[in-house]
């Protein structure tokens, strides 16, 4: 099917223009702001020892990890995919609004900030990131969706009838890999954070949400390359492998330890509860 005449751009005043991709970046991060501080509210959800860290300190940690995202998104994309950058054309490794961002890029420079911050406020590193990916698939569903009505990281040529003809992409049909993205890495990955979250209340076991983040995710990215074309600019890696299933590798390796030593560590009890603050007269 033809794919549908979206613009990339959503308004343009002037030389000012608000791009469908920068609005997805945006949502992702301040949906994702308010779903934590909900997750911090609800006391009931963190057992004995109470939530990691407090509202205000929630909101300052935003800050973080939006500099996180954007500066190891991008970063990431030019060591990880488009190296040569760094020779032929160094200033556009800083034009960010040319496109060019990867995910796990963006995942371990969010990694580095959080570590930073809970180091100077003290707070569990491994508590408040369980927090932080329990939010993680809101953006990575609104930034896929973005993907494909910018009509970028298309799939690999197929027959299947929910096939698009994308611009810029030949004339054979491919999977609209960015919406299998969308569904997996984004609904199905938030459904079963959201499951172990307020169902299995694993938020009383410090690192198993995030590990259970790291895993899900590492899982639905190896699969879903087997249907996204590879960039044209890498080369053929053996064994059918692609740079989004070798970065994915780590993330699955890391999340099965974290939940292992997560469900080994004992539950906390009151006595691990934090003292109660004296009531002012």
């Amino acid at each position: 099917m033809p794919f549908p005449d979206f613009d990339p751009v959503l308004l343009q005043i002037g030389p000012f223009a608000i791009r469908w991709y920068a609005l997805a970046y945006v949502a992702g991060i301040l949906v994702g702001w308010r779903y934590v501080a909900g997750l911090i509210k609800n006391q009931a959800l963190w057992g004995p020892r109470g939530a990691p860290a407090t509202i205000p300190q929630v909101d300052d940690l935003i800050l973080w990890i939006t500099l996180g995202i954007i500066l190891g998104g991008r970063l990431g994309h030019v060591f990880f995919y488009t190296p040569s950058l760094i020779f032929t054309d160094p200033l556009e490794v800083v034009k960010v609004w040319n496109g060019g961002m990867s995910f796990h890029g963006g995942a371990l420079g969010v990694l580095i900030a959080v570590f930073i911050f809970t180091r100077v406020n003290k707070i569990d590193v491994l508590r408040i990131g369980d927090a932080i990916t329990a939010a993680a698939p809101i953006g990575l569903f609104f930034g896929r969706i973005a993907n494909f009505i910018n009509g970028e990281l298309w799939g690999r040529p197929t027959d299947v009838p929910w096939a698009f003809v994308f611009p810029h992409a030949g004339i054979m049909p491919r999977h609209p890999s960015q919406l299998y993205e969308a569904a997996l890495e984004g609904l199905v990955l938030f459904l079963i954070l959201r499951w172990a979250t307020h169902g299995a209340k694993l938020l009383q076991r410090r690192g198993v949400v995030a590990g259970i983040f790291l895993l899900g995710y590492a899982t639905f990215r190896t699969f879903i390359e087997n249907f996204r074309e590879p960039d044209n600019y890498l080369p053929n890696f053996p064994l059918g492998l692609t740079m989004g299933m070798m970065l994915s590798a780590p993330m699955f390796i890391g999340g099965a330890w974290l939940i292992w030593r997560g469900l080994r560590e004992p539950l906390a009890t009151e006595a691990d509860a934090p003292p109660a603050k004296p009531q002012t007269p």
